[in-house]
């Protein structure tokens, strides 16, 4: 049985079958993105969250876990065969967004405002409209790098607020 998102589709194909599938998966891209940053009007405002700052309200383990979700869009993103400069770009707005993120209350009021899923949903959409070239392994570890990396920052990110407080409040390990 084929696989329902086929990875390895060549740009040739452009069937579609093809065209329906990478279709699908933007729709789902769109879903996250909208989950995280903009799922909930604030009424009275033309202001929009998602889980994504509110779950940073949960110290350490929310960003973390608001990322990890986001991350989906990057893997999406070499499933559907993006170009690695746009994979890079949705990873950069992951870090800038973790980076930032990582900052007590005013990360959170960031996230409102700078919504990367959206913007990453943006780009992959954006992506799909030309044929894209054949995916390889390196794709994959390129995206699977990215996300390590990006995990990696937050966590140090989050260690080190840590630390910093502790050491602030006369606090030691």
């Amino acid at each position: 049985m084929e696989d329902r998102f086929n990875p390895s589709l060549r740009p040739s194909e452009t069937t579609p079958e093809v065209d329906e599938e990478r279709e699908k998966i933007c729709a789902f891209a769109d879903f996250i993105a909208r989950l995280l940053d903009s799922v909930i009007r604030i009424p009275g405002t033309p202001i929009r969250i998602g889980l994504d700052p509110l779950l940073g309200l949960i110290p350490g383990l929310g960003d973390v876990v608001a990322n990890l979700i986001g991350s989906t869009l990057l893997f999406l993103a070499v499933r559907i065969q993006a170009p690695k400069i746009v994979i890079s770009r949705m990873a950069l707005n992951m870090v800038i967004n973790t980076v930032v993120g990582a900052i007590p209350g005013l990360g959170d009021l960031f996230s409102i405002w700078y919504q990367s899923n959206v913007k990453n949903a943006e780009l992959l959409r954006r992506s799909t409209t030309g044929v894209p070239p054949r995916s390889t392994g390196g794709d994959w570890l390129f995206v699977i790098g990215l996300v390590l990396g990006t995990f990696t920052l937050a966590i140090g990110l989050i260690l080190a607020i840590i630390w910093i407080i502790r050491i602030l409040w006369g606090l030691t390990f």
